[in-house]
């Protein structure tokens, strides 16, 4: 039995973590990965896997999540099993978006709504964490140093938003202004920002000159996959005499999913009658372009001449047709995609200036070449010719060569030592006792490092004018929609 280490009057202990949505995504799986390893290194002193209940409370701190939206049919496991103390706060006012519009508008309200809520309701007193951890919104940020002054904030920007955002008018470059500003300002009202890689730490600078300016540097801390059971590295057959190539994303056109299905139509006959392209990954039917896009994936690989097929299980598509070239599978539970990744010939992995790409890592921990492009997180993880191989994704022809190499090109000893290399690489640099031991560090240096002062005047009123502006233009917005 392991000694539990002894007591710190800057130990950290406790935790509260914020995020918008826990549903099924990268930022979501990263946020549950955290909160475990967390969990397992701060609470439970090296005896993981106890459920949080089974903690008495107080006892030895704990790690809490707070969401505005998890839907228990549509989140990780360790969400809904107990393995996560989860609490659904802020979801009874403000909706996600009007008329899929005004979703970064609704979201800022609704994670101010969250705060409130818990500050209100005493669970923020009851916690008293050390440390909160917030990523994707930062909204919060400023409300929690003015209501937790000594706990302190880790923020960690998976990318920043005012990056993602579209700008396809005049209308919506000028509706983003104030909230382009608004995520530098309230980015720096924390005690520390870390990023998931040093691609999005060189865009983060770029982005945010002025944090950049005030020596704001985020650390990196890498996403992770867990290792704790490393598959054997043996294929299954799912489809007999089939071949699997696989593409795991959501459903969003940033992924460049068409990629892949342009790349496979590129095969010679015998190479697509001898493989099945599958992809799989996270739908909602709440999500509109999930839906759209979707069918407009369904229709460019008809139109490409391949037969295809969408289930939402694995039972209903083991038993599809031979002559399926494309098979959609709509949300993939973490057995469903341990089940492919261990079926797969070759993980594709398409998105253009992907700022990590947690689908790379589990891929190569399951021994899984990956074929993905030559930007972003990816040249942080995947090793040209070693574990897999890099691609501009203007040059289709190219990912066609690799997937037929793959095929037939490469022997089967040529294939298992480019998976067994993949794996050693995993259980070096992105295993969740690698990402928490990481996080733990920068945490207990804020809690044992003091505070950067912030002019508590200035802050309260420009609190005050932020919220009386947004509800503002949320009331007028609910007025001339309703």
């Amino acid at each position: 039995m392991a000694k539990a280490r002894p007591e710190s009057p800057n130990r950290l202990k406790t935790i509260a973590f914020i995020h918008p949505d826990l549903g099924i995504g990268g930022a979501e799986r990263l946020v549950v990965d955290a909160a475990v390893g967390l969990q397992d290194r701060v609470v439970r002193h090296g005896h993981p896997g106890e459920k949080f209940d089974s903690i008495k409370e107080g006892n030895d701190g704990k790690i809490v999540v707070f969401t505005s939206y998890c839907d228990k049919n549509h989140c990780f496991d360790e969400a809904r099993d107990g393995t996560l103390d989860v609490r659904v706060r802020g979801d009874s006012i403000v909706p996600p978006h009007i008329f899929r519009r005004f979703s970064i508008l609704c979201a800022i309200l609704r994670q101010l709504h969250l705060v409130l809520q818990t500050y209100f309701s005493g669970e923020l007193e009851k916690l008293q964490p050390d440390v909160f951890f917030v990523d994707q919104l930062s909204a919060c940020l400023p409300l929690l140093r003015l209501l937790c002054p000594k706990s302190r904030i880790l923020f960690y920007c998976h990318f920043p938003d005012k990056l993602l955002a579209q700008r396809t008018s005049w209308v919506k470059r000028i509706y983003r202004i104030p909230f382009d500003w608004f995520e530098g300002w309230t980015m720096g009202m924390s005690d520390g920002i870390v990023v998931n890689s040093r691609f999005t730490r060189g865009v983060f600078a770029e982005a945010f000159p002025s944090l950049a300016k005030a020596r704001i540097e985020p650390g990196v801390v890498y996403p992770c996959v867990d290792t704790s059971d490393v598959p054997t590295g043996e294929k299954q057959e799912i489809w007999p005499g089939k071949k699997v190539l696989l593409s795991i994303n959501r459903f969003e056109r940033k992924k460049d999913v068409g990629l892949a299905i342009r790349a496979f139509a590129g095969l010679s006959d015998k190479d697509k009658q001898q493989s099945r392209l599958v992809i799989a990954g996270g739908y909602d039917y709440r999500v509109h372009e999930n839906v759209s896009y979707h069918s407009e994936l369904v229709t460019l690989a008809e139109k490409l001449g391949l037969k295809t097929a969408t289930m939402k299980n694995i039972v209903s598509a083991s038993n599809i047709a031979a002559d399926v070239d494309v098979l959609f599978l709509l949300s993939v539970p973490a057995t469903l995609k341990t089940t492919l990744l261990n079926s797969a010939s070759l993980l594709l992995y398409t998105p253009t200036r992907e700022h990590f790409g947690i689908v790379p890592i589990e891929a190569m921990l399951a021994g899984v070449p990956v074929l993905a492009a030559n930007t972003g997180g990816p040249l942080e993880t995947v090793v040209e010719g070693k574990t897999g191989w890099l691609r501009p994704v203007d040059k289709i022809e190219q990912w066609t060569e690799v997937m037929a190499k793959v095929l037939h090109g490469l022997s089967q000893p040529e294939l298992k030592l480019m998976g067994a290399s993949g794996k050693a690489r995993v259980l070096e640099e992105f295993s969740k006792v690698k990402m928490a031991e990481r996080l733990e560090n920068e945490m207990q240096r804020l809690i044992q490092s003091s505070r950067h002062p912030v002019d508590q005047t200035g802050l309260v009123a420009l609190l005050l004018f932020v919220g009386a502006a947004l509800v503002g233009v949320f009331a007028l917005l609910y007025a001339m929609l309703k």
